[in-house]
């Protein structure tokens, strides 16, 4: 099971990603929206800001996350790394529901260019 350390580390990478990224990912990624991702097994929300093409963390809370977020996800620590690391594939996560994802609707359009 991962750690809340590892799951912090995990979306630094998945941040730094976002702000080299190009072209659609970029454009996608240039959203200024809360968010918030549960990690399940930990039972523990990280809550943040998707803004200038990152991700910022601001706080780590015990449970479920204690505001709705305008993109929200939420999965097991272990998911969170393997997406990360390239290991696990969204769409097929999302798919089996090993993955939520929540937003509105243009927000997911616009996501979707980067999952």
């Amino acid at each position: 099971m991962a750690t809340i350390e590892e799951c912090r580390s995990a979306l630094e990478k998945l941040s730094d990603s976002l702000a080299h990224a190009d072209g659609d990912v970029r454009a996608a990624a240039s959203l200024d929206r809360s968010v918030s991702c549960h990690i399940t097994d930990l039972d523990v929300t990280f809550t943040g800001r998707l803004a200038g093409g990152r991700i910022e963390v601001s706080g780590v809370v015990p449970g479920p996350p204690p505001h709705r977020a305008q993109i929200r996800l939420a999965m097991t620590g272990d998911d969170l790394v393997a997406l990360v690391g390239g290991e696990l594939n969204f769409a097929a996560a999302w798919a089996s529901g090993r993955v939520r994802l929540e937003a509105g609707l243009m927000d997911l359009f616009r996501l979707r260019k980067l999952l």
